[in-house]
């Protein structure tokens, strides 16, 4: 996923609807995303909802006007799926992963984050 965005600042955000603190970030990010050059950054959204609650996520998604590019877990074993994105991470939601521009993990924030510090993470990278 990573490699069709190289020379981007990329932020990953797992997130689910069934997580309060996730759909509050989500118009954080996406006025983030909106702010930023979309040649230097790209928001990418992953919902760990289950299969059950993607028309869910899906519908979120659009009332939120959340931008492309948006995933949802395909994985029948969450470990392996956390494992895939960080072995360091336990799995708690929010999530979010800062790339730089080569694709390196830059930054880690998980949890309920504070939007300016997010911000400031991501500013100094796009620069």
């Amino acid at each position: 996923m990573l490699r069709s965005h190289r020379g981007k600042v990329v932020l990953v955000d797992f997130w689910a609807t069934w997580c309060d603190p996730c759909r509050e970030e989500m118009p954080k990010l996406v006025a983030l995303a909106r702010k930023l050059d979309p040649a230097k950054f790209q928001l990418v959204t992953v919902s760990a909802d289950e299969p059950e609650n993607q028309a869910a996520a899906v519908a979120f998604l659009d009332k939120e006007s959340v931008p492309q590019p948006r995933y949802i877990k395909q994985t029948a074993d969450d470990q392996v799926f956390i494992d895939t994105v960080d072995k360091r991470w336990s799995g708690g939601l929010p999530a979010l992963f800062l790339y730089d521009k080569s694709g390196k993990l830059a930054a880690t924030f998980v949890g309920e984050s504070d939007p300016a510090e997010v911000e400031s993470a991501v500013q100094k990278l796009v620069k």
